[in-house]
């Protein structure tokens, strides 16, 4: 039996690399004496907070929309997205010359619904506890001739969201370890995908929501695994199965996937805020809950951590974090 080939190869990843340059922001690399002192590793935060859209999703969209043709451009774009790729392909739309539909969770943040209005989409709202989103965003794009970019089953996003770890391993040569979120699982797949075939001993490490481990009972299990839509504060990984791209890729390149609890995720977000001086949402700040709260064990010595994206309104984050949290 004949193994298809996987749906991105790290050429992708460069390629995707070379639309994006002069585009998306190079974003910066963080370090902290305090944070290695905390985990006991030298950590190398790749901080996508500073993003364009304010996450690392603006990579994906503007890779895929970039390469539309001028008859795709001239009927527009749909998505469907609880945030961060609304914004971001509301925001590629916009610099490609054309205009975006985007399929939002009723309860989606409001300071993201707005900032994708501002960007110029055009939002249709769903029920994410009774609405099937993707089916709704195909039925949309289908009824108005619009080119589908979902958040992450596709390879071109894949392949964008794979450049932030490039850019990280550019800058810091080696690493041990690379920890990223996982939702749909389009950023660690990118991310895997370059990062093994740079260094093939390199260990890529996942971080969900202890609500929504639907990746990690996939990988325990070997096949895609569907759990209820979990309720947890990081909204942008409240998903209820990994993505069969993605996950093509991810039962072959990742090595472990690490859960974390709400309560990690809000001292990870003050965390960032009072030591790092830098302001994480709550998908964005999994990663580092996981290494505050030990879940990822004894740590080697060079650890890479995409801190994701940085969307969150001052209000929430106040609510999140106030207090004794």
């Amino acid at each position: 039996m004949t193994t298809p080939p996987p749906p991105i190869t790290p050429d992708d990843v460069r390629d995707a690399a070379a639309r994006l340059r002069g585009v998306a922001h190079r974003t910066p690399v963080l370090r902290s004496r305090t944070l290695d002192a905390l985990v006991g590793a030298e950590i190398l935060l790749k901080c996508e907070n500073f993003q364009r859209v304010g996450a690392f999703k603006f990579r994906g969209a503007y890779n895929a929309a970039s390469r539309l043709t001028p008859a795709q451009l001239a009927r527009g774009i749909a998505a469907y997205s609880s945030g961060n790729h609304a914004q971001a392909v509301a925001l590629a739309a916009r610099e490609v010359g054309t205009t975006a539909v985007i399929v939002m969770p009723e309860d989606a943040p409001p300071s993201k619904r707005e900032a994708t209005e501002a960007y110029g989409a055009e939002i249709v709202t769903y029920d994410r506890y009774a609405g099937d989103r993707v089916a709704i965003a195909e039925a949309l794009a289908a009824e108005r001739g619009l080119t589908l970019i979902p958040p992450y089953e596709h390879p071109h996003v894949m392949a964008g969201q794979g450049t932030a770890a490039l850019e990280l391993l550019e800058e810091t040569g080696e690493l041990d370890a690379l920890v990223t979120p996982v939702g749909g699982g389009g950023l660690i797949a990118g991310s895997a995908t370059v990062a093994k075939a740079l260094y093939e001993g390199i260990r890529v490490v996942g971080i969900e929501p202890e609500a929504g481990d639907d990746t990690k009972r996939s990988l325990e299990t070997g096949r895609r695994v569907s759990i209820p839509v979990p309720r947890t504060i990081a909204d942008g990984q409240a998903l209820h199965t990994p993505g069969e791209l993605t996950f093509s890729v991810n039962r072959r390149l990742v090595d472990a996937i690490a859960l974390v609890t709400d309560d990690e995720i809000r001292a990870a977000m003050r965390f960032a805020f009072e030591r790092l001086k830098i302001v994480v949402e709550p998908s964005g700040a999994t990663p580092l809950a996981a290494l505050l709260a030990g879940r990822l064990g004894p740590l080697p010595r060079r650890v890479g951590v995409i801190v994701s994206g940085g969307n969150i309104d001052a209000e929430r984050f106040a609510r999140l974090c106030g207090g004794g949290a």
